[in-house]
């Protein structure tokens, strides 16, 4: 009877000798894990990673891109006009295309041949180019800044810009908001309260780094 209730009073405790009990459960490796790991492992390589079975002796294989510059070789555009090389260039054109004989091309004119190598007209712009334009004069100048304090929500940047026609950039130098500055500042310390530890290192970091951007210059 003694042995049977040492026994028993050993038996709850016997499980906590195993270690793996004592592991979390998304550390262990489960069925499926293992499972895919050995099929992956399962896999053939292809041809080209295993050894060539043709050759009886180690060689180099010596295969260059086919798009790759010789150093040797100087473009049109980088030569004099009275180089020889340019008929030289324009000779092994014509021969390849078979265009012209090589007598003719050797008396062309090297001019001719640098106006037709000409790269083809550009798309027109998709915005009409913009071109400064120094016309503000002080009174308008302070109209931008008076129209800005009134209401800057009424009156933003682009509002501004297209009433006065100037640059976005010219208004902000002209004037800033401080209400809407501050009403976007709590907006942002809002949502900051919402991130987590990872998220907030990681403004910090670059709000760091950006203090160094001149610094080392």
């Amino acid at each position: 009877m003694a042995t049977q209730s040492f026994s028993r009073t050993l038996r709850p405790s016997l499980p906590l000798a195993n270690g793996s009990d004592h592991v979390c459960l998304s550390c262990r490796r489960q069925n499926s894990s293992f499972r895919r790991t050995r099929k992956a492992l399962r896999v053939n390589p292809d041809e080209s990673f295993l050894p060539s079975k043709t050759e009886s002796s180690d060689h180099i294989i010596f295969n260059p891109p086919s798009s790759a510059p010789s150093v040797y070789h100087t473009p049109s555009k980088f030569l004099p006009k009275n180089d020889p090389r340019r008929k030289l260039h324009l000779y092994t054109r014509l021969s390849t295309s078979n265009v012209a004989p090589a007598a003719s091309a050797l008396k062309a004119n090297p001019a001719s041949e640098s106006s037709s190598s000409k790269v083809p007209s550009l798309p027109s712009a998709v915005r009409p180019e913009y071109q400064k334009k120094y016309h503000l004069t002080q009174e308008q100048i302070d109209e931008i800044k008076r129209l800005r304090a009134e209401d800057p929500r009424q009156w933003t940047r682009v509002r501004l810009a297209e009433k006065f026609q100037c640059s976005q950039f010219f208004v902000s130098l002209c004037c800033c908001a401080p209400q809407i500055k501050a009403e976007r500042e709590r907006d942002l310390e809002e949502i900051k309260k919402r991130w987590g530890r990872r998220k907030t290192e990681a403004r910090e970091d670059r709000q760091i780094r950006k203090a160094q951007w001149g610094s080392e210059i």
